[in-house]
């Protein structure tokens, strides 16, 4: 599905209508701030990813002819004027995007991404902000925990089949690429993206040939020295020693099934009694950053992991519960902060800036505060992305770069924050201005 105007969602488009109405859709310029308001559970940290697709939605922002019909046809908004339309017709993103880099650790009750437009604007891009910036950073904040648990080895990305939907399996495949991920068997992400592709052989392609020896010779022969054998189709263990009998030189096999850390060792033994010290033991099935952590502890002599269902769907949070806030309003020459004060919800008002306080090459805090605060001690984490509806030049690094950034920031977190096994409680503060407005807009 093509990212257009109307994905996004009625009251959306309802609330552009009013503001046009009001004669406020230009003329009154909005800051809204996406952040997540708590932790998921087992989470010390999110990873922030989505940037770059935001980016590139924004820049291609148009009402098509057909939308803009379709749209006069439809009841809620049948009777709207025909100046509506001819503005949708002329609509384009002229805002401001700041936001942290993708792969930036980030916590609760910091902004991930500022949006400073004609309130209009703003308004309708809500659920592409949260769509982008929820699924992405709830995947590669899942990927960077397995990543941790596989501790130096592998993990090879595996989930297309089982994400929700083709869209999501692209994005969920970047996503756990920048966050540490080896690769991907997902061709697309491979093309889109540039991220290595693995993949191994299929249980049918076993279970089509004549005998197992032959599959395995077969796949060899087409694929050469760089081949993995899957093991598993009928017996683990007598098929390790049927590559060992044939003769051939893997460069790795596969277990998908069965308790993986006792038939590891089992065809470990088998493989180097063969001669085969130098092939490598993969695993995949089921596998999370618990599984992944417990093998590893068993001391299993495993090589890599391919992760599938349970990091593609972030299933243990698979909903991150991002949110989308009005902080600020500046009209007729006029700023103006304000904030939610919903029993559970409130929100913090005014435009902010996050920074990380930094000692001995580690973090120790972060800092909310006004984005007009100067704090020379602490790192900004906030970056200008967009001007006047421009990308701003390099404000996007490439895959790779964002990959390596996210590597570098995850090693500057306390070691407590990124154990995968407790909850560890990183520190983040409010600047002493954000709290005098923060108790401002609360009094009654």
């Amino acid at each position: 599905m093509a990212a257009t105007p109307l994905t996004t969602d009625l009251y959306l488009l309802t609330m552009m209508a009013g503001y046009f109405e009001q004669g406020r859709h230009e003329r009154t310029t909005a800051s809204f701030e996406a952040f997540v308001r708590k932790l998921p559970q087992q989470r010390n940290y999110l990873v922030a990813a989505g940037l770059a697709s935001l980016v590139a939605y924004l820049e291609q922002l148009r009402f098509s002819p057909d939308e803009i019909e379709w749209l006069r046809s439809h009841p809620v908004l049948s009777r709207l004027p025909a100046a509506f339309f001819e503005y949708l017709r002329q609509f384009r993103f002229t805002g401001d995007v700041d936001a942290v880099p993708e792969g930036t650790p980030v916590f609760a009750q910091e902004p991930i991404v500022r949006v400073t437009a004609p309130i209009a604007q703003a308004q309708l891009i809500e659920t592409a902000v949260l769509s982008f910036v929820n699924f992405q950073t709830s995947i590669a904040s899942k990927t960077s925990r397995i990543v941790t648990a596989a501790a130096g080895r592998p993990v090879m990305e595996f989930g297309a089949r089982r994400a929700h939907g083709l869209e999501a399996a692209l994005f969920a495949a970047r996503s756990a690429y920048l966050a540490g991920a080896s690769s991907t068997s997902f061709v697309e992400a491979g093309r889109e993206f540039g991220i290595p592709l693995s993949g191994t052989m299929a249980h049918s392609w076993v279970m089509s040939a004549v005998s197992e020896s032959q599959a395995f010779a077969d796949y060899m022969r087409v694929f050469g020295p760089e081949s993995v054998l899957l093991l598993d189709t009928y017996d683990t263990l007598a098929a390790a020693r049927l590559v060992v009998e044939s003769g051939l030189v893997p460069a790795g096999v596969r277990l998908d099934s069965g308790g993986l850390a006792t038939l590891s060792f089992q065809v470990r033994e088998i493989l180097d009694r063969g001669g085969l010290s130098r092939t490598k033991i993969l695993v995949s099935g089921d596998l999370d950053e618990f599984s992944i952590a417990g093998l590893l502890a068993d001391g299993a002599p495993i090589d890599g992991f391919g992760v599938g269902t349970r990091l593609v769907t972030s299933e243990d949070a698979p909903a991150l519960g991002g949110v989308y806030k009005l902080v600020e309003i500046v009209e007729g020459g006029s700023r103006r902060f304000v904030a939610k004060r919903s029993t559970g919800k409130p929100t913090w008002p005014g435009c902010k800036q996050v920074w990380r306080e930094m000692r001995d090459g580690r973090a120790v805090r972060d800092i909310v505060s006004l984005a007009t605060e100067h704090r020379p001690e602490a790192v900004p984490l906030l970056h200008g992305i967009m001007r006047n509806g421009q990308r701003v030049e390099g404000a996007i690094s490439s895959l790779e770069a964002s990959r390596q950034w996210c590597a570098t920031r995850l090693a500057e977190l306390p070691v407590s924050t990124l154990n995968i096994g407790t909850t560890a409680d990183y520190p983040v503060d409010i600047s002493a201005a954000l709290s005098t407005e923060i108790e401002s807009a609360t009094a009654p």
